[in-house]
């Protein structure tokens, strides 16, 4: 092992500072599918399945669109951690300042044109008309949580790019706590039904608002940076950089969404046993995601923080850390789904049919870990590195390759389907590292 590798490994304070970033974010991802199960739970109890398949159908409109958003925490973060790097606390301000105007602009668009998407969308849904009629009722609601999801979406990035993780836990905790609290008030003992639970998620977006408003405004005093009405006049100017790092990292969303949009649907085509086995099977790979999310929070912040600083030292330790606790966690789930693999799959169905197919599956899923940590830590590191482009043309390779493979094996079906998915998490992965690498020889990695 070289002496430099073994130096960073024993450093104690390059695991802490890994493990204080990344331990909150895993924590407050916890809430994301227990909140979605409290959802489930509480308007599942309603008399009619149609209240069900209403919020399921509505909340799905409001998720994609907010998802595509996404990259304004990503962008957000690799910017601000930059920028906190390098200590320039004008440029710290700014980021933010133009991230929530950005916010802003994109909420008060969607408001102006969720009419028109809804009637599009529903025109194209085959559910049936009460489902439809439930759907619209609860987007027309959550709608009007926009301005605080996607401000929310800014918070995030810039706390976590100002090296703090204990801020957005919390935001993301209260914002889950006070939905799950308020689903069962407003559904269950005021039976608002459909319109009680898209309310309580409006009220739970701007809780969380206020909360890292007040967590900002601390940072922002602690690191002394100069006013909002002092910096107002330049949020537009140099904005360049900002929105083509978002566009970018919007292509790159596009396409990871009509992956696994492709994943769900084709594997509709194979039947209902196997559309339900994959669903099961993709809950564990969101398993993965929620774990390995933090992980890349870390990295992200660190990686900005130490180009912002211009220290391959402190990026290189960074790297290392990361990588090392990452390779901990995934094989602990790689002997998870291998050992109790079956066993899991039971605790979500009790359908004997559908545990058959997901168990003839499992093997693939008990390759994801290992195979799909590489691209959920080197997308952190491009994010923190604030190279989009890299980025985008990585996802336009790996989705092209998706479905080459699948295609050219689709006489294996669903087989087909989980190969082009492990090839698919394993190339996004690879050609970032092939990227990583020339450009650390040329020490360009460094140039943000």
């Amino acid at each position: 092992m070289p002496q430099s590798l073994r130096r960073t490994l024993s450093n104690i304070e390059v695991h802490k500072q890994v493990l204080l970033l990344a331990i909150p974010m895993v924590l407050s991802n916890i809430t994301v599918p227990l909140l979605g199960l409290v959802d489930a739970a509480v308007i599942g109890h309603l008399e009619h399945a149609w209240y069900l398949g209403g919020v399921a159908l509505g909340s799905t409109m409001i998720s994609v669109t907010f998802w595509l958003l996404g990259f304004l925490r990503m962008s957000t973060t690799g910017l601000s951690a930059q920028s906190f790097g390098a200590k320039q606390k004008r440029q710290l301000a700014l980021v933010f300042t133009q991230g929530i105007v950005m916010a802003m602009l994109f909420a008060l668009l969607f408001l102006f044109i969720h009419s028109w998407v809804a009637d599009v969308i529903f025109s194209l849904s085959s559910a049936g008309e009460q489902v439809k009629f439930y759907g619209n009722q609860y987007f027309s609601i959550r709608v009007w949580s926009a301005p605080a999801a996607l401000a929310n979406f800014v918070l995030l990035g810039w706390l976590l790019g100002t090296q703090n993780a204990k801020a957005p836990m919390w935001m993301v905790i209260i914002t889950n706590a006070t939905n799950i609290v308020l689903d069962i008030l407003f559904v269950m003992v005021l039976d608002w039904k459909v319109e009680g639970a898209a309310l309580a998620s409006v009220i739970a977006d701007y809780m969380g608002f206020a909360f890292g408003l007040l967590c900002a405004s601390r940072v922002w005093k602690r690191q002394q940076l100069p006013s909002v009405t002092s910096i107002i006049g330049d949020v537009f100017n140099d904005i360049g950089r900002f929105i083509k790092l978002n566009r970018d990292i919007f292509l790159r969303s596009l396409c990871l969404q009509a992956t696994f949009s492709f994943m769900t649907f084709q594997g509709a085509a194979f039947g209902d046993d196997i559309i339900a086995a994959n669903a099961v099977l993709m809950s564990f790979l969101m398993m993965i995601s929620y774990g390995m999310d933090g992980f890349a929070y870390a990295i992200e912040a660190m990686v900005g923080k130490a180009i912002g600083e211009k220290s391959p030292k402190a990026l290189s330790q960074s790297l290392i850390g990361t990588f090392f606790w990452s390779l901990i966690i995934c094989t602990l789930l790689t002997v998870l789904f291998a050992a109790g693999g079956e066993q899991l799959v039971a605790l979500i169905t009790s359908i004997e049919s559908v545990q058959q197919q997901a168990s003839l599956y499992l093997p693939w899923l008990i390759a994801m870990p290992l195979v799909s940590m590489w691209c959920f830590l080197f997308d952190g590191i491009f994010v923190g590195a604030t190279k989009g482009r890299e980025m985008r043309n990585s996802m336009f390779f790996s989705t092209i390759s998706f479905f080459v493979v699948f295609y050219s094996f689709s006489d294996f079906a669903n087989h087909a389907l989980w190969l082009a998915m492990l090839c698919f998490m394993l190339l996004r992965g690879v050609t970032l590292a092939v990227v990583l690498f020339k450009q650390w020889k040329t020490n360009s990695f460094l140039l943000a």
